[in-house]
């Protein structure tokens, strides 16, 4: 718990409600889309916890998995990436 220490040490928090996805299917108007490359992926786990729409989960490796339904293509997985192993692609037209 937060109040078991000194919280002047924190430099950033971030809690995920994992029970809680994202909200609403979104893949319908997504144009971008994160392609993880496993190759280059660490499993550090911080588009995982920088998801703004909790749309990424640990895989049974511990690497990355993402639920397309949720993912609304915002680019903040990629950004985070400290491998560069996630790059936004085109969103295929159907």
């Amino acid at each position: 718990m937060i109040s078991e220490f000194d919280k002047s040490k924190i430099k950033g928090l971030i809690l995920n409600d994992i029970a809680r996805k994202g909200g609403k299917y979104v893949a319908n108007w997504r144009v971008y889309k994160p392609v993880i490359d496993h190759e280059k992926c660490v499993a550090c786990g911080l588009c995982i916890s920088y998801c703004p729409e909790q749309a990424i989960e640990p895989g049974d490796d511990g690497k990355p998995v993402i639920d397309y339904r949720f993912c609304k293509g915002c680019g903040v997985c990629a950004n985070e990436c400290p491998q560069k192993a996630i790059e936004m692609v085109k969103e295929e037209t159907q």
